[in-house]
């Protein structure tokens, strides 16, 4: 995500040594428990801890940048809240991996990739090994969102401020998992999901928990009122489907080793993103709608499809969209939200956008 490199990075950079070192002593426990109990168990806490390495920290940032530009002055509190939003975020992608029967990510085998390499070269068959992968898969994904859980335990709030946080934390998780529910039964579906039911995967699958929950969560451990933290709330949610609908475009079009993941991955599992949603309403869709969605798609295949895309317009329809609710997003910052955080989070809105125009 080429777009995190821009000037918003640089604000935080010094406090996310924190987040890291938050992190660090998490893994460094659970590790230490885990070997007590048996060799195996610490083998897969050190395939959760590679798989959560190497991100952009992309929520922690954005929990911490409001927490300091509405006036936090306890960081080491504010990387640990950080912290929680990354595990939470390092689960989803596990289990993200899981049912999309990914075996990489960032162009390095996953948690379920590497068990399911370890199967094969103990001498278990195909079949075999891909469960066992999906096993490991699951069980990692399970322990980082307790992970999580346990961590956000840990913070230090007032009894108000915890309750509220408590909140957050608890939808952010609800509203993920019936998302990603709503995703894989849209995928099953024979009809199209329109392009509001796309949205409605969009914002709870994404930007609940990447975005309204963070800069929530931020805003109201540094002692914000309830209205700027509601005001950040509503700007999250268009700038996650923003944020969402952008991640499709770069899943399909964008360079595998910009974005981390195949990007022909969503083509074979034919995950309904606005690109096809539109493209479904086109007469390119009849031979679209015979390569997409085939565990059995060749490159040359994904190839053509997103040849057909752009011949339909899918692809700039969906570049429009993702710029109209970066606009929406934007308007939801009112007078309350201090001009240097409003400043950043446009930033980090507009560079995203400028990166899909580049693709």
């Amino acid at each position: 995500m080429k777009f995190l490199d821009a000037e918003y990075t640089l604000e935080t950079d010094a406090e996310l040594g924190l987040v890291e070192e938050v992190l660090d002593q998490f893994f460094t426990d659970a590790k230490l428990r885990a070997v007590s109990l048996h060799p195996a168990y610490l083998s897969l806490w050190e395939a959760i801890e590679r798989n959560a390495a190497g991100g952009k920290r992309f929520r922690p940032r954005l929990l911490m940048l409001a927490y300091r530009q509405l006036g936090g002055s306890d960081p080491t509190a504010a990387a640990k809240l950080g912290a929680v939003y990354e595990l939470l975020h390092n689960a989803f992608l596990i289990h993200d991996d899981v049912i999309d029967r990914d075996p990489t990510r960032r162009g390095v085998p996953n948690v379920s990739g590497h068990y399911a390499n370890k199967a094969r070269r103990a001498g278990a068959s195909a079949e075999a090994a891909q469960h066992a992968g999906m096993a490991a898969g699951l069980l990692a994904g399970d322990l980082s969102l307790a992970g999580a859980y346990r961590l956000h335990e840990a913070v230090e709030a007032s009894g108000e401020v915890r309750q509220r946080l408590n909140g957050i934390l608890d939808y952010a998780v609800f509203s993920s998992i019936g998302g990603e529910l709503l995703d894989a039964e849209f995928a099953l579906a024979v009809q199209m999901p329109s392009p509001e039911e796309v949205r409605t995967v969009a914002r709870r699958k994404t930007a609940v928990y990447s975005f309204e929950a963070p800069l929530q969560a931020g805003a109201l451990l540094a002692g914000a009122p309830a209205s700027v933290a509601g005001r950040l709330a509503d700007f999250g949610r268009d700038a996650g489907i923003a944020y969402q609908i952008a991640d499709d475009v770069r899943g399909t079009f964008g360079d595998e080793e910009d974005t981390g993941k195949s990007n022909i991955g969503d083509l074979r599992e034919g995950k309904r993103t606005v690109l096809l949603s539109y493209a479904a309403t086109k007469p390119q869709w009849k031979e679209i709608s015979q390569l997409v969605g085939s565990g059995e798609l060749t490159a040359a295949g994904a190839g053509r499809i997103r040849d057909l895309l752009t011949e339909c317009g899918a692809r700039e329809h969906a570049v429009h969209l993702a710029s109209e609710h970066a606009h929406a997003a934007v308007k939801q910052l009112g007078e309350e939200i201090p001009a240097g955080l409003a400043g950043s989070l446009e930033r980090l809105l507009f560079s995203l956008l400028a990166e899909l125009h580049s693709l």
